[in-house]
């Protein structure tokens, strides 16, 4: 089976630049919430930019679908708030892999709510996957003492992460485009976030230049290139192809953390790290969506 070369270069540059999310956050001046704020905020004006100046067939505006729109922003902001917070108390590598199962969450919600039974195949990964998260979590047990709350807020990014796919699907199957999805969505996310992050108490603003560019690279380079990207290969590549592919993602964030963090695996977190990919390869090969 032959690809399109370019849709597969975009996949690959998505998953990497989203790769680096975990790391911007780790290191940034501000706080976990202050960073899910940033992220998406400085994202915004250039989300528009993009949506106004692409004029394809489509970027076409069509009436809004308010609620499913805000559905889709509160569970994004959810997405982010968790998973920046799951990061600052486990691993990189944990954080990312255990965020990564919302795909599987995700054909689980569709057999309980709308009946759509997966195939056998499915189940395995399920089971692998589940197995996979078991040695992480043995492995953070023995690591730091807030380790397995790290865990846990990654258990639970998946869930919400696994809405907000939910939310855009229908939505796509609607007519919205891409760039419109990500243009609302982000706004909305943004205008949740804020009111959250100034209730933390947590630091809103960096204290320097530095700190500022490190929020840049997140939301120009990880939020609106690595989900542009990985948008525009959705468009020209098999469902299932690409969904095996951007687990390219939670590999590079793992070796981003080690080369630039210090931060270095346990065998026991490798070898639950790889049972859950494959785990999570298995299941969406065996999804029914």
């Amino acid at each position: 089976m032959r690809f399109d070369s370019g849709a597969l270069a975009a996949l690959f540059g998505g998953a990497v630049c989203i790769a680096l999310s975990p790391i911007w956050v780790r290191v940034s001046e501000v706080g976990p919430t202050a960073s899910a704020f940033w992220r998406v905020f400085l994202a915004v004006p250039l989300l528009w930019i993009l949506f106004f100046s692409f004029k394809t067939t489509e970027t076409k505006i069509i009436p809004p679908q308010w609620g499913a729109m805000i559905a889709a922003g509160v569970a994004f902001a959810g997405d982010l708030a968790f998973w920046h917070w799951s990061i600052k108390f486990t691993s990189v590598a944990n954080s990312t892999l255990l965020a990564n199962l919302a795909s599987i969450f995700v054909t689980l919600a569709a057999w309980i709510l709308w009946k759509q039974r997966p195939r056998a195949l499915f189940l395995a990964g399920l089971a692998a996957a589940l197995a996979g998260v078991g040695l992480l979590v043995r492995a953070s047990l023995g690591s730091s003492p807030t380790a397995l709350l790290g865990d846990g807020l990654g258990v639970v990014t998946a869930l919400f992460y696994a809405w907000y796919l939910l939310s855009v699907k229908g939505l796509r199957d609607r007519g919205a485009a891409t760039l419109q999805l990500m243009a609302v969505t982000s706004t909305l996310t943004a205008a949740i976030l804020l009111p959250v992050a100034l209730a933390s108490g947590e630091a809103l603003l960096p204290a320097t230049a530095e700190g500022w560019l490190k929020l840049l690279g997140l939301a120009w380079i990880s939020h609106a290139a690595g989900q542009g990207l990985i948008a525009h290969a959705l468009a020209h590549l098999p469902a299932a192809f690409s969904s095996v592919g951007l687990l390219l993602q939670p590999v590079m964030a793992a070796l981003f953390a080690w080369a630039l963090l210090g931060e270095s695996l346990s065998l026991p977190q490798v070898a639950g790290g790889l049972v859950v990919l494959a785990g999570i390869a298995l299941a969406r090969r065996g999804s029914a969506l």
